[in-house]
């Protein structure tokens, strides 16, 4: 009897219990009270249990039909997901989308952009990483991912394609408690040469040699921004920060801004792209996704 059991009837029985009548989820199925109501008793039949209260005036879930009621939820979902899985795979959609983010690009951003991304492709699995400098490049590269989202740091492959995406202002601060903060208008290259900077280290090799706005010879290299983020508020040292990330923290006087002689803020703009290889280019899904991150990126 159970093998019986249709997916129409769990959506009758989903229905009912949703709209809390029969005749009410006669309406939103656009069919007749009677077969509403014949389809939740033969569904109750096969399962030998009871799932409405029919002695009040409207019928009620009894104890059962809650239990069942999350479960009967859970099948149909299933099923409307790999229907519509499969259907965007007859279509040429992508299953699956892996995509690596710089771990500066406005976090933001990118929740607005899946959102926009979500709405249109939910049967397209999103797989995201977020790497420093060179680890994204090579992610893309060796086929981690489709998709990457990189600065104009380190130098893109020639076998890359690359879209223009935004740029991400940036900030030199340090912790209130450092000597730096007390300083009166810009700091002088000599002065800040006498200071530990903190900077982002690359995983990878694909940037070794070479030295990003580096303005001091002492540094602390770290490979995670959180842990740049920790020590740059412990007055471990003095370095630059994407401005989305440090806002707050500016505001609230955890970290302060500074200036430094021949280092304007106009230099310190990243314009972050995405990039793919030109041999596997991104399919609709992808496509979808990188626009949204250019529609976010404009607003």
């Amino acid at each position: 009897m159970l093998d019986a059991v249709s997916l129409d009837q769990l959506r009758v029985f989903i229905a009912a219990a949703e709209e809390g009548s029969f005749s009410a989820a006669g309406r939103r199925l656009r069919r007749a009270q009677s077969l509403v109501s014949q389809a939740i008793s033969n569904l109750e039949t096969q399962l030998g249990i009871q799932l409405f209260d029919r002695t009040k005036k409207t019928p009620t879930l009894t104890g059962a039909g809650r239990a069942l009621l999350h479960e009967a939820k859970g099948i149909v979902g299933g099923v409307d997901v790999f229907k519509a899985r499969a259907r965007a795979m007859a279509q040429g959609v992508e299953p699956e989308l892996s995509v690596v983010l710089d771990v500066v690009y406005p976090m933001w951003a990118l929740t607005e952009a899946v959102g926009l991304f979500r709405r249109n492709f939910a049967g397209t699995a999103l797989r995201l990483y977020v790497e420093a400098l060179g680890g994204v490049v090579h992610a893309v590269q060796n086929g981690t991912c489709s998709i990457g989202v990189v600065g104009t740091l380190p130098e893109i492959p020639d076998n890359f394609q690359r879209e223009a995406l935004c740029d991400v202002p940036f900030v030199t601060v340090v912790a209130p408690s450092h000597a730096l903060a007390a300083m009166r208008g810009a700091v002088s290259s000599s002065e800040i040469s006498r200071h530990v900077q903190l900077v982002l280290t690359d995983r990878t090799t694909l940037t070794e040699g070479q030295n990003f706005g580096i303005l001091s010879p002492l540094t602390w290299r770290l490979a995670d921004m959180g842990a740049k983020l920790a020590f740059l508020r412990a007055g471990f040292g003095f370095g630059h920060m994407p401005v989305a990330m440090v806002q707050d923290d500016i505001a609230s006087g955890r970290l302060v801004k500074i200036g430094i002689q021949g280092f304007p803020e106009r230099a310190q703009v990243l314009a972050m792209q995405a990039v793919y290889r030109t041999d596997a280019p991104p399919g609709p899904a992808g496509r979808a996704f990188v626009k949204h991150l250019q529609q976010v990126g404009k607003g």
